[in-house]
């Protein structure tokens, strides 16, 4: 046993029809069905083009911080609609990956990256379209020597993704849906997105009731001064 330096095959992978579900949702709505607790940290940023939305099964990676040699053997495995999830300790050093690799990973129909360290040719992954989320830029390379870990659960600021899960992104960040409980939480989230809209469409035909503000200031003894 080599602890550290091992791929393993990815056992499931969460259905399609349920990733086509969660594409047209906000990152919002659905983190609010799963009661706000989970979250990438806010330094998980997109480095791709307004509008982009991300959402496919994980393929995940742990590797040692400014290394990408797993990176490169997971973009090798990808199958189409995938999103690389890559755990390199937050670490800003050294880029995990840059135009080439993404050109590599768009052959594959990789549907985007999360990258939980640097990246680099910011601006030609950004022309590119492929989806990418990062925590910074670095101009500094990577190395290409391991370790590292294909296919086992990895942990971004507390969000624990498991091979399979579901992840989205959008202009508010990342998350991920275990596959497991996907089918509950995107009828949550559907629900969610609809009480959004009846609440807009009230706000612009001037019916909106904003009367529970003043309850719960009420209930809360809030104090008014002239």
């Amino acid at each position: 046993m080599t602890a550290g330096f091992r791929i393993h095959a990815r056992k499931s992978r969460v259905e399609s029809a349920l990733v086509d579900g969660f594409a047209s949702l906000p990152v919002a709505n659905v983190s609010d069905a799963m009661n706000r607790m989970t979250a990438a940290g806010s330094r998980l940023r997109p480095y791709h083009a307004e509008g982009r939305i991300m959402a496919g099964p994980a393929l995940t990676v742990k590797t040692r911080p400014g290394d990408n040699l797993m990176v490169h053997k997971a973009i090798d495995m990808a199958e189409e609609g995938d999103v690389i999830v890559v755990d390199a300790g937050g670490d800003l050093t050294n880029s995990i990956m840059g135009e080439i690799m993404v050109y590599l990973a768009q052959e594959n129909r990789v549907a985007g990256f999360v990258i939980n360290g640097a990246i680099r040719d910011a601006e030609e992954i950004r022309e590119s379209g492929m989806a990418m989320f990062a925590a910074g830029v670095s101009h500094r390379g990577p190395y290409k020597d391991g370790p590292g870990e294909i296919n086992v659960p990895v942990a971004i600021d507390g969000m624990v993704i498991k091979p399979g899960d579901l992840i989205l992104g959008d202009g508010d960040g990342v998350l991920c849906v275990p596959a497991g409980e996907a089918a509950e939480i995107l009828e949550a989230a559907r629900a969610k997105q609809a009480a959004e809209q009846k609440e807009i469409a009230a706000i612009r035909n001037g019916t909106v009731d904003r009367s529970w503000v003043n309850e719960i200031l009420a209930n809360r003894n809030v104090e008014y001064f002239d």
